[in-house]
């Protein structure tokens, strides 16, 4: 399987059986462009704000994952975690959803706009991960120190960071995301080179966990 970015807190995620795309983003209020002619089989999304639901950018019919639950779409297995945008249960930016994907073997967490750090519940609940999609940006979401302890409790394989800020997205609406290079020097690893695309194989993934930054 392999994986793009294509901005924001989307990714392509391309299995065997499947393609998944998460957390579509309206680029007229976000500022990048969204890839043209992008289909998918599954598509999740883990709030409804405008920067993660644009599902209508993904061409095709694809099933549309929202929300807590377990998902079984083409020989992938996706299970939605509940949580909130913010640290005071939702009351400030709303609910939250986190997607545990198994696709090829291999199990890919996306966290969304995550708000607040998880439960011991909910860290056992993500007990083996692989591949942990994790924004750093912080904000309404978490910031760099915070989502390095959340990959010290997950211990996943690799870590892509996302959600973090870029001069090319909106000023007036994400220029409060701190960029990427802060996360990459907190968590120490400031000289990482951007690859186009993470291609992964089960029984290839790293012992200790490694950053893998995403064009």
């Amino acid at each position: 399987m392999d994986i793009t970015y294509l901005g924001h807190s989307s990714f392509r995620i391309h299995g065997k059986s499947a393609t998944v795309i998460t957390d579509p983003f309206d680029p007229t209020g976000v500022g990048l462009k969204f890839p043209k002619h992008t289909e998918a089989d599954v598509v999740t999304v883990s709030h409804e704000h405008k920067d993660h639901n644009a599902i209508d950018q993904i061409e095709g019919s694809p099933i549309i994952v929202r929300g807590a639950g377990e998902y079984d779409v083409k020989g992938v297995g996706i299970v939605g975690i509940g949580a909130y945008h913010d640290e005071q249960k939702g009351s400030e930016h709303g609910k939250n959803t986190l997607y545990r994907i198994e696709i090829d073997g291999i199990s890919i967490v996306h966290t969304g706009d995550l708000g607040h750090m998880l439960s011991a519940q909910d860290i056992d609940t993500l007990d083996g991960v692989n591949v942990l999609m994790v924004c750093v940006g912080g904000g309404h979401s978490l910031d760099a120190s915070k989502a390095i302890q959340l990959i010290n409790e997950i211990e996943p394989s690799i870590v892509i960071p996302m959600h973090y800020g870029r001069k090319e997205l909106s000023q007036s609406t994400f220029g409060h995301l701190a960029p990427l290079d802060v996360f990459l020097k907190e968590i120490g690893k400031p000289d990482v080179t951007a690859i186009s695309k993470l291609v992964l194989t089960k029984d290839k993934l790293p012992v200790d966990t490694q950053v893998v930054v995403l064009e």
